[in-house]
């Protein structure tokens, strides 16, 4: 009888062993699953981010390379144009001039000559400080701020 109770032990202890490495096995697999899952959430979302950053940079234009310098003569303002790199692209300059007192003046002048000058008068240069503003009109059918100044 002590032979047979000695096997029944032995015998119930390596299948309580196996139950229990399956049962381990089995709470393993929820944490390895969720892992995979957050890593594959992650790697989604930063394929959704990069397209969305790199779709919206293709619609951002070049800056153009073109100069203006801006000073006051007596009543009268003195636009000069530097030119640059982007030069031959210019089809037009539009200019404002916004004296200390309000008074607005806008100016178009045709061409892209290097080293001309267009003198706006009319009295619009005040003794205080005169906001003048050049921009670009170019061929491609863009704008973009030259000259942002205070005269």
């Amino acid at each position: 009888m002590e032979q047979l109770r000695l096997f029944s032990t032995h015998m119930s202890e390596p299948s309580l062993g196996v139950n229990r490495m399956m049962k381990k096995r089995e709470d393993a697999v929820s944490p390895v699953i969720g892992v995979i899952l957050m890593v594959a959430i992650t790697v989604i979302l930063a394929a959704v981010i990069a397209a969305f950053v790199f779709g919206m940079a293709s619609g951002v234009s070049k800056t153009k390379s073109v100069a203006a310098t801006a000073r006051q003569t007596g009543s009268s303002i003195l636009v000069t144009w530097v030119g640059g790199q982007d030069n031959a692209m210019v089809s037009s300059y539009n200019i404002s001039i916004v004296n200390s007192s309000g008074t607005t003046a806008l100016v178009v002048v045709p061409g892209n000559s290097v080293g001309n000058s267009t003198i706006v008068g009319g009295g619009i240069g005040s003794p205080g400080q005169d906001h003048v503003t050049v921009v670009g009109v170019f061929t491609d059918g863009t704008q973009q701020v030259i000259l942002d100044t205070y005269v």
